[in-house]
């Protein structure tokens, strides 16, 4: 197609993720969201224009720019291409209300074609998005959520860990562990490894090199001495994970709905070998699980008082705060303000849904740097012998370094320098100060933006479908997925292809409910 495909997804990691892959491809994209600078936006705006790229992905939040606005009706665009397409409808179970705006920009581009995207919806979810981004006619295609190779099991015990090392014992090849929270994703990495498994854990908090250097050593095995067999993890472990011969995936905790269990379950065997999707359950969590309604949805009250004390903590009066950010770390927060942690991260959420605020949980970004130089003023400048070599390692590693910002490993050119990191980041900071180039560093910080100006707590208006529908609707699939892990009637691949309103379903025949049935003939 000639020109540039829009692409709207949520998370900055997930655009960054892509646009490293189409480059590796030899594909142009770029991608702008909240943290570039202005020069920066302008630069890649730039390059979609005179540049020739293809791709440019943005975040929902970015549609509602009138300076975009603008700007995107210079760009060519022949394709508009949604991501997480099911975040668009108010049924689904991830809604973000920024997506809305979504339809709003067909009016700016009226005959270029609209493509949306997701992994998991509904009937009910799949018209919505239809009529939330104004189709002009259904056209849906969707494949069967049934997979022949793959057999969902559940496994009721109050040994988790002896379960677990019986299905790696059992099922020999790689594996992904899934777990609710940060801690418990180190604490099981950690009981494997003194089981004498190869492990490691992944998670939001961990630095970009890390996470990077985790999941390349678990794509590798069992090729390499030093690979990892199993990754424990949260719902992070998501994006890049293209590793096919993947044999179990064992779901530690329970998700809260089908949607995210399929969605996880399904990195399993991509290659098409057996393999096998299992849910550990104790007999405590089925209580654990009702009890994060209370925790996903905190009553009015408690929603407003946490808007208070984020005002107050920010300092913003009444009548002011419009359009003002702040860098925010929530336990800090939670720690001066007398909060609970998970309540309050769910109150901020809600009042995002409602307009009063917008949260990002950042993801970790590398440093990156542009010359502020040209290239003639760069050869005639003087330079230490290692501020000589950094710079000629980023020329030869690095392309476009005196038009655009661009993102440095710097792991890779201190090792190469045989310099520390901390080494590195002052001869940056030194020629910065110098003029020739602009370096900006690495940085991890989730921010708390106001759309409105503050508001007295007594004037929320929170909606009624944000607070007690949606309430209901999440506690629905969360009854779904107790359903799920406690029946022992039904094929576990039936009630998961029903769910979607999947039709002409059959019996799987290697489930664990299947396979007890066949045993009992």
């Amino acid at each position: 197609m000639d020109g540039l495909c829009l692409v709207v997804t949520p998370l900055i990691a997930l655009m960054q993720d892509q646009v490293l892959n189409l480059k590796a491809k030899g594909i142009k994209a770029t991608a702008i969201y909240t943290g570039l600078t202005a020069s920066e936006i302008q630069i890649r705006f730039e390059n979609c224009l005179f540049g020739d790229y293809k791709f440019l992905y943005v975040s929902p939040e970015r549609l509602q720019s009138e300076t975009f606005r603008k700007q995107l009706l210079k760009l060519k665009v022949c394709l508009l291409a949604i991501d997480e397409a099911h975040c668009i409808s108010q049924w689904g179970y991830d809604f973000r209300p920024q997506y809305l705006q979504i339809a709003s920009i067909r009016k700016q581009l009226p005959d270029v074609p609209v493509l949306a995207l997701t992994a998991t919806a509904t009937t009910e979810v799949v018209a919505d998005i239809q009529k939330q981004l104004s189709f002009k006619s259904s056209q849906v295609f969707r494949a069967s959520f049934y997979r022949a190779n793959l057999s969902y099991v559940v496994r009721h015990t109050d040994d988790k860990l002896k379960q677990l090392l019986n299905i790696l014992a059992g099922v020999q090849g790689s594996s992904i562990v899934y777990v609710r929270t940060r801690d418990r994703a180190k604490q099981v990495a950690q009981m494997l490894l003194d089981n004498n498994i190869s492990a490691s854990y992944y998670h939001a908090g961990l630095l970009r090199q890390e996470k990077q250097q985790r999941l390349e050593k678990w794509k590798q095995y069992p090729k390499t001495p030093d690979s990892i067999r199993v990754m424990v993890c949260t719902n992070a472990f998501g994006m890049g994970i293209d590793k096919p011969d993947v044999r179990t995936v064992v779901h530690w905790d329970t998700p809260d709905s089908a949607e995210a269990y399929f969605q996880e379950a399904g990195r399993v065997g991509r290659d098409g070998k057996k393999s096998y999707a299992v849910l550990l359950f104790d007999n405590k969590d089925e209580q654990k699980m009702r009890n994060r309604v209370s925790d996903t949805y905190p009553d009015e009250n408690f929603i407003k008082q946490v808007y208070q004390s984020l005002s107050d903590y920010y300092e913003i009066g009444i009548g002011s705060g419009l359009n003002h950010t702040f860098a925010f770390h929530l336990e800090q927060f939670c720690t001066e303000a007398h909060l609970p942690f998970v309540p309050t991260l769910s109150a901020i959420g809600l009042l995002s849904q409602a307009g009063y605020l917008n949260y990002v949980e950042e993801t970790e970004t590398n440093p990156r740097i542009c010359f502020t130089i040209t290239k003639e003023e760069f050869y005639h400048h003087s330079f230490s012998d290692l501020q000589d070599r950094l710079l000629n390692l980023i020329m030869r590693y690095y392309t476009g370094v005196f038009s655009d910002f661009v993102y440095i490993n710097d792991y890779r050119l201190s090792t190469e320098l045989s310099i520390p990191e901390r080494e590195l980041n002052y001869q940056l900071v030194l020629l910065s100060r110098e003029g020739v180039l602009r370096y900006i560093p690495r940085a991890k910080t989730p921010y708390v933006n106001y759309p409105t100006e503050r508001v007295d707590i007594h004037d929320i208006r929170l909606p009624e479908f944000i607070v007690k529908t949606r309430k209901q609707q999440y506690a629905d699939r969360l009854e779904f997925m107790i359903k799920y892990a406690t029946e022992d009637d039904i094929c576990r691949s039936r009630l998961l292809q029903e769910y979607f309103a999947e039709t002409g379903v059959k019996d799987c025949g290697v489930c664990d409910v299947c396979l007890k049935k066949r045993t009992n003939l």
